[in-house]
């Protein structure tokens, strides 16, 4: 049933997927300490989808009846966001709303604009140097068509923003994978190719990204102010757009 107009979700969920890789935790727990301090009245939990604890069904158990807004430390829409994490949040019987994923937004094409910057991208080209430079966007991947079109849009924006051509590619479940995707570049006479790691977490996938570079590969998002407040952006779209469901 719906509840009250009145209803005004008291805490965030943060809801990651997990790895294997103990850096992911930690770099979570650091975009989690970062919102805290942005938002010190605002209660800031995180769940896993798999893999690390506590996962997001255990989360939601310890909030009992507290309302929650769940944001998706995810970057495009599949079947993470619409199915595991809905279905994780029925079987835990919360009170909860989803939030969107944080891509595509203009908030997470600075991030990645910036960690190009930290890898050693230049901040001015001349004209040759932008000619011969390009930019693989590496993505997780996912069979969900809305996947693809939402890194396809995150891919047009950061071209925008560098005056390059960005290509999205994939590790896993879609093509072209990012050394198909450095190669055609490279038989277009771009050889100077960066690949842009956009994925929220250190983990198998960015680590396979990065070593299929010939130049420099950023660092994944992490917990980048602007990763932060991207954030807090979506739960707000909550709270002034939606009106949560009791399960």
């Amino acid at each position: 049933m719906t509840v009250s107009h009145l209803f005004r979700p008291e805490s965030l969920v943060l809801v990651a997927h997990g790895s294997r890789d103990p850096r992911a935790l930690e770099t979570v727990r650091a975009l989690r300490d970062r919102i805290r301090e942005l938002r010190p009245g605002l209660c800031v939990r995180l769940g896993h989808i798999e893999l690390n604890e506590p996962l997001l069904t255990d989360t939601l158990t310890t909030l009992g009846d507290t309302p929650a807004v769940l944001v998706p430390l995810l970057l495009s829409r599949g079947y993470h966001v619409k199915h595991d994490i809905p279905t994780m949040a029925a079987t835990a019987r919360a009170r909860t709303h989803l939030a969107a994923p944080l891509g595509p937004h203009p908030l997470l094409v600075e991030t990645l604009y910036d960690r190009l910057l930290e890898a050693g991208w230049p901040p001015a080209m001349d004209a040759a140097t932008r000619r011969a430079s390009a930019v693989v966007l590496a993505a997780a991947g996912s069979r969900d068509p809305d996947s693809a079109t939402d890194t396809r849009r995150t891919a047009r924006a950061l071209a925008d923003r560098l005056g390059v051509p960005v290509v999205p590619a994939y590790a896993s479940a879609a093509t072209p994978t990012v050394p198909t995707a450095v190669r055609a570049l490279t038989a277009r006479g771009r050889h100077r190719v960066a690949i842009a790691s956009c994925f929220t977490a250190p983990g198998r996938f960015p680590a396979q990204c990065a070593r299929a570079a010939p130049w420099i590969a950023s660092d994944p998002l992490g917990a980048h102010p602007a990763m932060a407040r991207l954030v807090l952006q979506r739960y707000e779209e909550v709270l002034t757009t939606r009106q949560p469901q009791a399960a």
